[in-house]
């Protein structure tokens, strides 16, 4: 939509038709609803009855009907058709039926395996759940977007998206990116006051509106407008959901079966040449032309893909891994740089105030079981009050004024660096609510990324009480006082940095410091961060996680190099490295944010230097981008964790974007490729896991299923140029096509992939899905296999004299069950014989049971026996049966086989050469 829109003049009844045109007064009035305390849950419920949920039109659901149709669609069934025609144009009725029916089986199993794969992503679509912070009954809350109703106060900070058009009553530095909306690429300043009526929509500056994400600032909002009543929605109902695209892996798969359909037919036309011109009976050969280019056409591949992608984002998720791209599915196999911040992903994010420094002397909290035996503060052992002490009781307070957060039966709502600020003040007996009707707020400058610092303004008396917090630096630089036990005095240049070496102090334990400053004024325009009183520092405390450890070692066992990059002090980002496993020592090396330089200036020692490095401090999002390019111009494929609104571009910039679920921003989690609904750093590890199963498990079955179709034209191919009978009929190869392809492919790409697959590096992101080794691997494995087949065939009527039908049916035998086996080949170099990936799969064994009473089937059942010319082969041939098929499994188990104490590829010290290099010169250095 262009910044020339028309307004909107189809909003909900009883909402006005233009809101940006009133006030905000008047907006919540013919609204019906107090600001101070919002909707009441009953009066949600009931307008939620009238105006349904919050959501847009979705994509139109795949109904069963059109997966069906598609089914019809492909050049499989186009190629199975002209032989069902050409079967009864020959007079060949039975064979024109059971082609027919060949059509009919293909079509359903390719429908229901893909309305399961359709299913399964409809499914994951839902697993994500946006939420909206309303006021309700008078208290903060939480709410699911889809629940929003127009009336709704929204408190809003920057990194949220908007959930529905909002009219602003509040702002404080609250600008908003439109350019979804509007096309405006530049972030929008927002105010509060009404505009006229022909206000374009770019300039509608007191409104927000769905689907458009705030950028920084803070400010409240009523909703006016919700679901399709938005202006998003209004756009939604002029165009069509569009066609999404396949991920990078889908296409390749799809340009690898074009190619392969192609050969194909230049083959089969060749084979049905030979024959006619060796001999053969015409219909038989164009027969076998066809049941040749449909048995080689790897139709099944991006159903079986799909399958597989699903099935292991179904596992991710179960770890708590929610996957917004499938793209990114096939990008986590080749992962091989974490970049990770520190807060919550590294550590709990259950952030605990330990102590209060000030300049009457340091203050101990107590945790809540210590406090209610002993008291909550105490200095030097002796228990301190609060009421009586001015400098602690006034620096509890400005931790709650200057604050967006709340607690609700335990539980806090907003920054949990803020919920630690209300907890503490509650065991000094302080209440944010009764704070906030004594002094109630009338300004907020929301924190900024560039300050460090967030104020407001609160109404005391006759003037205003300005509290702040942000980063001890910039708040000691704008206090010019200091409060005492005795009162205020001076804060010279030498105070500042005695308290900035008690920040340093502080922060080498591992703690996050925090300062509070404080000024009283008596005009609500004044500038908040000048001319303050240092009232002191905050130490909070963020336990690391347990499971950290362990994650990082997997980490290092499969190539994968973790990187900090935090915007803590270096010590802290230092003490928590060396807790968690990161750094081997208190003296590792850190690169200070400022003494990053941009990538164009660097030179290549610079370069190298930050290349070695695993710990930044004090880093800046645009850093954040910066080191992420370096890292990828030297061939790495990046994951970068994230949560505020500012690494966003970072997320996008990383090969794999990672947004925290509980911590993390709206906008945040919109830019990721993946998020993180526990914000815990295993998790991602977990992700890489299945990332490069998922990757294995197709590469697996693209092997077996090619390997199997050119076995299958090779045994053809060569008794058709010969004066020779041919060793499995059309409809057999037709009947091996649905048997022995599609069952054991599907368990192969449900497998749960190898134990070790952790234990290797990662794959090239550049490399194909076949490379040169797998290509010759499917030439050897199908030359086994065709040689087995015609040796079997050539045994069965010159040594044991069988009759040509039996003969054909032991070769029939022969060709399926070495392709039974040979999904035992499919295992990977260096795994156990009886103990591996393929063994372990359950999926397997069900599938060759399947595949085996179907065989018996095709050879005893009466009618489809004579259907598909397939007759007993007796004792004897069963023995030559078996005998023939096991040749090409115990040839590849015995290419798998390696001596004990060997290397598998990619693993061992090739594999972990590099890492152990740079750990060794980390060890020299922390030295």
């Amino acid at each position: 939509m262009n910044s020339t829109a028309a307004p909107q003049t189809t909003q909900q009844p009883g909402v006005p038709g233009t809101p940006w045109t009133l006030s905000g007064q008047e907006t919540v009035s013919r609204l019906d609803v107090a600001v101070h305390d919002g909707l009441s849950a009953a009066e949600a419920a009931r307008r939620l009855q009238a105006h349904g949920p919050n959501l847009l039109r979705e994509p139109r659901r795949r109904g069963p009907w059109p997966i069906l149709a598609a089914q019809f669609k492909s050049l499989i069934v186009g190629l199975l058709a002209a032989a069902s025609v050409a079967a009864f144009a020959f007079g060949e009725v039975i064979e024109g039926l059971a082609i027919s029916a060949v059509i009919i089986v293909n079509a359903a199993i390719g429908f229901f395996t893909e309305l399961r794969a359709v299913r399964s992503m409809e499914a994951l679509r839902k697993l994500g759940t946006v939420r909206t912070r309303v006021r309700r009954d008078g208290t903060l809350r939480e709410v699911e977007a889809e629940s929003l109703v127009p009336g709704d106060v929204v408190i809003l900070e920057g990194g949220d998206i908007v959930t529905a058009d909002l009219r602003i009553l509040q702002a404080s530095k609250l600008q908003a990116d439109e350019s979804a909306l509007t096309g405006e690429s530049v972030p929008v300043g927002k105010a509060g006051e009404p505009l006229e009526e022909k206000t374009p929509l770019a300039e509608r500056v007191n409104m927000l509106y769905k689907g458009t994400a705030l950028t920084r600032g803070s400010g409240e909002a009523v909703v006016v407008a919700t679901g399709m009543n938005t202006e998003l929605g209004a756009i939604t109902s002029l165009v069509a959901a569009a066609q999404t695209s396949g991920t990078p892996l889908e296409k390749r798969l799809n340009s690898l079966g074009h190619k392969l359909i192609w050969a194909t037919l230049i083959i089969a036309a060749a084979v049905v040449g030979a024959g006619i011109l060796a001999g053969k009976e015409v219909f038989l050969m164009i027969e076998t032309g066809i049941a040749l280019a449909v048995a080689a056409i790897p139709e099944g591949l991006p159903i079986v893909a799909t399958m597989a992608l699903a099935r292991g984002m179904h596992r991710m998720a179960r770890r708590n891994v929610l996957i917004n791209r499938l793209s990114a599915v096939e990008t986590l196999g080749a992962t091989n740089v974490i970049f990770t911040d520190k807060t919550g992903t590294l550590t709990e994010n259950r952030m605990t105030v330990v102590n209060i420094v000030q300049e009457p002397g340091d203050v101990t909290v107590a945790g809540e079981r210590s406090a209610a035996e002993n008291g909550a503060f105490t200095r030097d052992g002796h228990p301190v009050d609060p009421d009586r002490d001015g400098p602690l009781h006034e620096i509890l307070e400005t931790g709650v004024l200057c604050n967006n957060a709340s607690i609700q039966t335990g539980d806090g709502i907003g920054d949990p660096l803020e919920t630690a600020l209300l907890t503490v003040a509650s065991l000094a007996g302080i209440s944010r609510q009764d704070l906030s009707e004594r002094m109630p707020e009338e300004r907020e400058e929301a924190f900024d990324p560039d300050s460090k610092m967030m104020a407001t303004f609160n109404r005391d008396g006759d003037g205003y009480r300005v509290a702040v917090k942000g980063a001890p630096e910039p708040v000691l630089e704008a206090c010019s006082r200091i409060m005492t036990a005795g009162g205020e005095s001076a804060l010279d240049d030498a105070g500042r940095q005695r308290w900035l070496q008690r920040n340093h102090e502080m922060a080498a334990d591992g703690r996050r410091i925090l300062a509070l400053a404080a000024k009283r004024t008596g005009r609500l325009e004044e500038e908040p961060y000048r001319d303050l009183v240092f009232l002191g520092l905050m130490g909070l405390q963020d336990p690391p996680r347990r499971e950290v450890h362990q994650a990082i070692e997997e980490c290092r066992a499969a190539g994968v190099r973790v990187i900090m990059a935090t915007g803590d002090q270096p010590v802290t980002a230092v003490n928590i490295a060396r807790a968690v496993g990161l750094s081997e020592g208190a003296d590792a090396e850190v690169i200070h944010g400022r003494d990053l330089q941009p990538p164009g200036d660097l030179s290549p020692e610079q370069r190298r230097r930050i290349l070695d490095i695993d710990i930044f401090a004090r880093v800046s999002p645009r850093q954040k981008l910066d080191l992420i390019d370096i890292h990828q111009q030297h061939g790495s494929v990046v994951a970068m964790t994230g949560d505020g609104v500012n690494d966003a571009p970072a997320l996008k910039k990383a090969d794999i974007g990672v947004a925290m679920g509980q911590r993390g921003t709206q906008v945040a989690r919109e830019a990721a490729d993946m998020v993180l609904k526990d914000d815990a750093f295993s998790s991602i590890v977990a992700a890489i896991r299945q990332g490069r199963i998922i990757f294995d498990n197709i590469r697996k079955f693209v092997v077996y299923l090619l390997s199997c179709n050119v076995s299958e034209i090779m045994a053809v191919s060569l008794t058709s140029m010969v004066n020779a009978p041919l060793p499995i009929l059309p409809l057999q190869i037709l009947f091996l096509n649905l048997v022995t392809d599609v069952f054991p492919a599907l368990a192969l790409g449900a497998g749960e992939g190898n134990p070790g697959v952790m234990r290797r590096a990662a794959r090239d992101a550049r490399e194909p899905i076949l490379t040169r080794r797998h290509w010759l691997g499917i030439g050897g494995y199908s030359l086994i296999i065709t040689l087995s087949v015609l040796g079997a065939l050539a045994l069965a009527l010159s040594w044991l004299k069988l009759p040509s039908r039996q003969a054909v049916t032991v070769s029939f035998l022969t060709l399926a069950f070495a392709q039974l086996w040979h999904v035992f080949n499919m295992r990977d170099p260096g795994s156990g014989f009886f103990r591996n990936d393929i063994t372990a799969n359950r999926y397997i064994w069900g599938a060759l049971t399947l595949c085996t009473g179907l065989l018996l089937l095709a050879v005893y059942l009466p009618g489809l026996s004579g259907i598909l010319r397939l007759a007993g082969p007796g004792g004897r041939g069963w023995a030559l049966v078996a005998a023939a098929s096991l040749v090409p499994w115990l040839t590849g188990q015995a290419v798998k086989f390696r001596p004990a104490g060997s290397t598998p590829p990619g693993g061992g010290s090739l594999r972990l050469g590099p890492l152990r290099r740079r750990g060794a010169r980390c060890r020299a250095q922390c030295r």
